[in-house]
């Protein structure tokens, strides 16, 4: 690199700077309810939710895989609902209870969801698993409320969790070790269990 010149990004990787013209950051005040706490941040406007749980308030169970909403390994609850939190605004979700895999047990007892994954060795290298317990947490929710997913047959009944309809509704989370059998094995033995 000649003298004097500037690098960004990577090394070796120069990134573009900012065109002369962009607009400066929006910063906005900010209060997040994660995991029953309430976090006062000021984020630029543009942060993501799963920037503004890692990068801000610390919480680096919720996993950036794609970044584009691909392989849900960043699957929080919002609302109980589960949501890719890549692909959401933080300032979407002031006054809204969001809830990452480490809001889920209660004290030093795992969610049922986390007891499984580990009964059943539902995870390999564990990069996706935080997203994939949040998603499975979200989906039985769905379930028990009567929501059809593409392969229920009757959709005016309440479908049976078998392995196929575990598969389809878990589809949006993707695991690179290909534990899935394992995966569907502990969703289906929590799913009998009081959640």
């Amino acid at each position: 690199m000649a003298a004097g010149a500037a690098s960004f990004g990577w090394p070796g990787h120069p990134s573009a700077a900012p065109a002369p013209d962009d607009p400066a950051p929006q910063m906005l005040p900010l209060r997040l309810t994660v995991n029953g706490r309430g976090h006062d941040l000021r984020l630029d406007s543009r942060t993501t939710l799963l920037d503004a749980l890692r990068e801000h308030i610390g919480l680096t169970g919720t996993k950036k895989g794609c970044d584009h909403g691909q392989c849900g390994a960043c699957t929080v609850l919002v609302e109980g609902r589960r949501i890719n939190s890549c692909l959401t605004l933080a300032a979407m979700h002031e006054g809204d209870a969001v809830t990452t895999v480490e809001g889920l047990a209660k004290g030093e007892a795992l969610h049922p969801i986390q007891a499984a994954f580990i009964a059943h060795d539902g995870f390999q290298c564990g990069y996706c698993t935080p997203g994939q317990i949040c998603s499975a947490v979200g989906m039985l929710a769905e379930a028990r409320a009567g929501w059809p997913s593409h392969v229920t047959a009757d959709i005016a009944g309440t479908a049976a969790l078998s392995d196929a309809e575990i598969r389809e509704r878990m589809s949006g989370n993707l695991c690179r070790c290909s534990a899935y059998p394992n995966i569907v094995a502990a969703i289906r033995d929590a799913a009998g269990s009081d959640l």
